[in-house]
């Protein structure tokens, strides 16, 4: 497979645009090991020990925005809705996508959510394209939990590269080798909110 172009965040738009790709994203579940594991339980690490497909597609969706790696939308089909659970822990609310809905799994709170609403434009001119694409589809952080006593952890694939996780806990991008935010980086770490 041949590398993907280079793409700088700077250089996407805002509001943001809401993109098809072919690529295969991954999202796989890898329980906990060793005497910790045990005392989890088989929810609580989730997959009796063994390594669960959460989620797999090539038929998903990206968010392009300025200063923001891509966001992965997953069409419902693609999920293991059977092993989600609706999240109470987090609230949000996304000015284009309108008000999201959280998703917990196995040992994992609140690092899946969903639009089920999606409306909302995602350029200037009245005749851009709209979120309703993406309503409920599924959004996976790449990092699975942000608590290091939390038992097993998802991988985030795109194609054959494993994603890396934006800094800061409020965006869920995924960081793959072609994105690059130059010599800005970006937004997401402590002191970048406002820009």
């Amino acid at each position: 497979m041949p590398p993907r172009p280079t793409e700088n965040v700077w250089k996407y738009p805002r509001p943001p645009a809401l993109q098809r790709t072919s690529a295969r994203l991954r999202v796989i579940w890898r329980p906990a090991t060793g005497p910790s594991a045990a005392t989890t339980g088989g929810g609580g690490g989730g997959g009796g020990g063994e390594e669960v497909v959460l989620a797999d597609t090539t038929q998903g969706w990206r968010v392009l925005e300025t200063s923001h790696p891509p966001t992965y939308y997953f069409p419902p089909s693609s999920v293991r809705r059977d092993l989600l659970q609706d999240s109470s822990a987090r609230r949000t609310m996304c000015e284009w996508k309108g008000q999201a809905k959280y998703h917990d799994v196995f040992s994992s709170k609140a690092r899946i959510w969903s639009y089920p609403s999606a409306t909302g434009k995602t350029g200037p001119t009245s005749d851009s394209q709209g979120f309703e694409d993406i309503k409920g589809h599924y959004c996976f952080y790449a990092s699975s939990n942000t608590d290091p006593k939390t038992q097993g952890a998802w991988v985030c694939m795109v194609d054959d590269d494993v994603v890396q996780a934006q800094e800061g806990d409020f965006y869920g991008s995924w960081i793959t080798p072609e994105i690059t935010g130059g010599e800005r980086g970006f937004k997401g770490a402590a002191g970048t909110w406002g820009w």
